[in-house]
């Protein structure tokens, strides 16, 4: 994939600080598997629904359309020791795993936001998606309204050395200060308040930059409200993973669009790239590839006009030329079907099964099956400044939220 050559600056150091997380009270609130929140991609809108039904489950404070009304919810919990604020402030190492397999393991912390005022710190903290300025308000309203984050921003890195890794090894073989399982996973927590681990376990995030894996509308959010020097959202709850020791998952996002016939998009395709009917039916797509679906059928869709491609892209940057998301917005949605850019045009899922059992009925829709891309070529976009198309990736495994909360405003 052709992407930039681009000397970069040298970014300036991360900067993890240890808080005071707010976490669950167990003696008082109960088994912590009947509290936290799955990830937000895990949990659909009636299982939302119904887990809020539980009197202290995050999904309370979560998926609320009234923050003043869950920040005042936040503050009984606190007042009644459902919650409860750690003594010392700590980092703290977060582990997810599925048996005996280790599929996560990285640092929460408070991160220092950079305010963007210099190339060093503008290369520090690289977003790589494109936002929703409407979506950034609605999480700034809930953020500033709730003066608290239940989940921190998913941001990877790369270590250039073992050391803290020693470190982080050593903590987990203490007693977790949490223990939650979700489904197949257990999430397990850490607090480190050692001064002499702390500088060796954040030593290792020197000179290193994090690629926003996950939370670009909440980052955003920060910067909107951190504004004025000495507020409380210049810096920001975050888990940071060391992908050199344990990578994250890179898939894509596929799109679902409700009542465009199939056979309709695959002949208005058809006009500006190769459509070829697939006989077996749906199937996962190929790298350069998209598979439309819908009632039982499936096409594939290679070899973009470059004319068509050119004008579908014009004023966006040309490096998307490479990336599917590009292909399935704007030239086959927006460019051959003429799909208005409205919220709620296209569904985005995250799983392929299940986006073509939304349209296997006529009269469902259609599905556009995308393929991944690699982290390295997300990360070499992002450090030329270039950022995707929204919902072009999707990292994993996610962190789930109401582990360790960072709540402003306390004394």
């Amino acid at each position: 994939m052709p992407t930039p050559a681009v000397s970069l600056p040298k970014p300036a150091s991360l900067e993890l600080r240890p808080f005071r997380a707010v976490r669950y009270d167990a003696d008082r609130a109960g088994d912590l598997s009947g509290l936290v929140a799955p990830p937000y991609d895990d949990l659909g809108s009636e299982r939302a629904r119904a887990l809020s039904s539980r009197p202290h489950h995050m999904t309370r404070l979560l998926y609320t359309h009234h923050p003043q009304a869950a920040a005042r919810e936040l503050q009984s919990w606190l007042r009644r020791g459902v919650l409860r604020r750690d003594e010392e402030p700590a980092v703290y190492v977060y582990q997810q795993q599925r048996g005996a397999r280790i599929l996560q393991r990285g640092l929460v912390g408070d991160i220092l936001l950079p305010r963007h005022e210099t190339e060093q710190s503008r290369h520090t903290i690289l977003p790589h998606e494109d936002v929703s300025l409407p979506v950034v308000r609605q999480r700034a309203a809930h953020m500033s309204g709730l003066r608290a984050q239940l989940e921190p921003l998913l941001l990877a890195y790369r270590s250039t050395e073992s050391t803290a890794d020693q470190v982080i090894e050593h903590i987990t073989l203490r007693t977790p200060v949490a223990v939650a399982r979700i489904g197949e996973i257990t999430h397990m927590l850490w607090a480190c308040d050692d001064e002499r681990e702390l500088s060796l376990i954040t030593g290792g995030l020197s000179g290193s930059q994090a690629l926003i894996a996950d939370g670009h509308h909440r980052h955003a959010a920060c910067l909107s409200l951190g504004g004025e020097a000495g507020s409380p959202w210049a810096s920001s709850l975050a888990l940071l993973v060391d992908t050199r020791t344990h990578p994250l998952r890179l898939s894509a996002i596929h799109r679902v669009v409700p009542k465009l016939d199939p056979r309709k998009v695959a002949t208005a395709a058809a006009e500006v790239v190769r459509v070829q009917p697939l006989p077996g039916g749906p199937r996962p797509p190929e790298a350069h590839e998209l598979v439309l679906v819908g009632a039982g059928q499936a096409w594939s869709i290679t070899d973009p006009s470059p004319k068509a491609y050119e004008e579908a892209l014009a004023g966006h940057p040309r490096e998307w030329a490479a990336i599917p998301a590009a292909v399935s917005d704007h030239l086959l949605l927006g460019y051959a079907c003429s799909l208005p850019d409205l919220p709620d045009a296209v569904r985005y899922l995250h799983d392929a099964r299940q986006a073509v059992a939304a349209v296997a009925t006529p009269g469902s829709g259609s599905a556009i099956l995308l393929p991944a891309i690699t982290e390295d070529t997300v990360r070499e976009l992002a450090g030329a400044g270039v950022l995707l198309p929204r919902k072009s990736t999707s990292f994993g495994p996610k962190p789930a939220a109401g582990l360790a909360l960072r709540v402003l405003g306390l004394s």
